[in-house]
C-alpha cells in the first residue's frame, strides 16, 4: 500500500490523506497506466488515472477539516495528524507493506511512530519524496489529490473564482483570505486560522469600539 497526502501547506480546505493498496503482482500495472507523482500530472490526467485505478486496488482517503487541522496544530502539531490519518488507513486496508511519503524530516523516526499507531502485522517504509520513488505511492498521491482538487472547485463554485489556488504564496488566495477576515467573520470554515499568514491578517485587523454597538 501506498501512502500520501494533499494541501498540507494550503491556507484553505481540507487536507487529504490518500492510500492506494494493490497486490505486488499488479504493480507493473501502475507505470503503464501513467501513475507517478500527482503535481507531476494535470488536473485532467489526474481525474483519468484515478478513475481507472480501483479496477488495479484499493482506494481510500480521508479529508481533515480546517476546524481539524488547527486543533491539531495547536496541540502538538500537524505531523500528528497526519499520523493518527496514515494509520487509520492502514488498519483499513490491513497490507503486508505500507509505503508513506514522511513529512517529518527524520523520516526513519516518521516510519517508527507510525508502525507503533498502526499496529502490528503491517511493515512501514517511510521515505522522503516516496511519491516520486514508488508508483504505488504516486497513486496514493493521484487518490489524495483529486479528492482535494473536488474540494477546492466545490469552494470555489461557492465563493468564487478569486479564492485562487488556497496556498499562501498565491496572490489571488491572499487577497481573498485578507477580505474574508477583515469582513468581519470570525470564524470561516473553509480557513485554517492556525497558519502564520492568516494569523498576521488577524493580527492586522482593526479593533473594534463598544461605540461601534450602541443602538
Amino acid at each position: 500500500m501506498g501512502l500520501d497526502e494533499a494541501g498540507r501547506g494550503s491556507t484553505v480546505g481540507p487536507l487529504v490523506v490518500g492510500a492506494f493498496a494493490i497486490d505486488e503482482g499488479a504493480l507493473a500495472e501502475l507505470p503503464r497506466l501513467g501513475v507517478r507523482d500527482s503535481k507531476r500530472l494535470s488536473p485532467r490526467r489526474r481525474s483519468e488515472i484515478r478513475a481507472a485505478l480501483p479496477a488495479l486496488g484499493g482506494c481510500r482517503s480521508l479529508a481533515l477539516a480546517p476546524r481539524t487541522i488547527d486543533r491539531y496544530v495547536a496541540h502538538g502539531g500537524l505531523n500528528e495528524l497526519e499520523l493518527a490519518a496514515f494509520a487509520r488507513l492502514i488498519r483499513a486496508l490491513n497490507p503486508d507493506l505500507a509505503i508513506v511519503d514522511a513529512c517529518d524530516p527524520n523520516a526513519d523516526r516518521f516510519g517508527r511512530r507510525l508502525s507503533a499507531l498502526a499496529g502490528p502485522g503491517t511493515t512501514i517504509l517511510a521515505r522522503h519524496r516516496a511519491d516520486a520513488e514508488f508508483p504505488v505511492v504516486g497513486a496514493a498521491s493521484i487518490v489524495a489529490k483529486v479528492r482535494r482538487d473536488r474540494a477546492l472547485a466545490s469552494l470555489r463554485a461557492r465563493l468564487g473564482d478569486d479564492l485562487g489556488s488556497g496556498y499562501p504564496s498565491d496572490p489571488r488566495t491572499q487577497a481573498f483570505v485578507a477580505a474574508a477576515v477583515r469582513g468581519g467573520d470570525p470564524r470561516p470554515e473553509w480557513l485554517r486560522l492556525s497558519w502564520a499568514p492568516v494569523q498576521r491578517v488577524m493580527r492586522a485587523r482593526p479593533a473594534h469600539t463598544l461605540d461601534e454597538f450602541t443602538p
